[in-house]
């Protein structure tokens, strides 16, 4: 098994890479059970990238019965270390409309009811792991760097904030995450990112906006459709492929 070099988490319209060449598929098992499905493994250009789609390839695992440790132990098992996590979210805040690719540096925990730890199990050794700033900032850096490079628009910072799901939010709770401070919405972001650091993964967040949040566009009262969603992660995805071949070549300068 070749080294990995990046470890793609593929959230909601995101469920396979098309440019990975002499791709191998693995059904894990890990120590916290099945992850969503099976780990795609191939090549992007000479770098050895996995590909994990978090809702399962046909969205079948909602938000809250994912299981975040299960996705991320099994990209460890493989010998990942860095993970990049593709979060389809809604805009809050100006800068973060329909189509926007973001890397925030910031994030609120707002979901209640999910296995957060790895220390969860009786026995397990207690961490208390630093999270005041929860994504790498090596990884992260690499990621805006190759964007500048490439000529991809792509927004440095901003606070994402991870709600329950799997209903979208009313508008009065997205104006209170605005008053908060949140500059994203969306399911996916906790506690995948606190496991990853309790696991010893450099983590990092790529957020593709699909759509307002609720009341936050300049149509309030805009009715969000799936096809809607689906649409903009296309749209905005197009340059995905020039983004993470520039990604593993800071890697391979690091």
């Amino acid at each position: 098994m070749d080294r990995i070099d990046l470890a793609i988490i593929g959230g909601t319209g995101v469920y396979r890479l098309a440019e990975l060449d002499d791709v191998r598929s693995f059904d894990l098992e890990t120590r916290f059970g099945a992850p969503s499905g099976p780990v795609r493994v191939g090549r992007l250009g000479d770098r050895s990238v996995a590909f994990l789609a978090r809702h399962g390839e046909g969205h079948s695992v909602p938000p809250h019965r994912v299981n975040y440790r299960a996705n991320l132990a099994a990209l460890q098992q493989l010998g990942a270390t860095r993970v990049l996590a593709m979060n389809t979210v809604g805009g809050i805040t100006e800068r973060f409309g329909p189509r926007v690719l973001a890397c925030p540096d910031q994030l609120i925990d707002y979901t209640w009811g999910r296995i957060s730890t790895i220390c969860e199990e009786e026995g397990s050794e207690v961490l208390h792991v630093d999270f005041g700033e929860p994504y790498t900032e090596s990884l992260r850096r690499m990621v805006l760097d190759a964007a500048k490079a490439a000529g991809v628009p792509l927004v440095d910072g901003g606070c994402y904030g991870a709600t329950q799901g799997p209903r979208l939010e009313t508008r009065a709770e997205i104006a209170r995450m605005r008053r908060d401070g949140c500059d994203l919405v969306g399911m996916t972001g906790m506690p995948e990112a606190g496991l990853a650091r309790e696991l010893g993964l450099d983590y990092a967040c790529l957020a593709i906006v699909a759509n307002w949040a609720a009341g936050a566009g300049p149509q309030v009262d805009e009715v969000i459709t799936l096809q809607d969603v689906l649409d903009n992660v296309e749209a905005a995805s197009a340059h995905l492929p020039e983004l993470l071949r520039g990604v593993l070549d800071r890697m391979n300068a690091g």
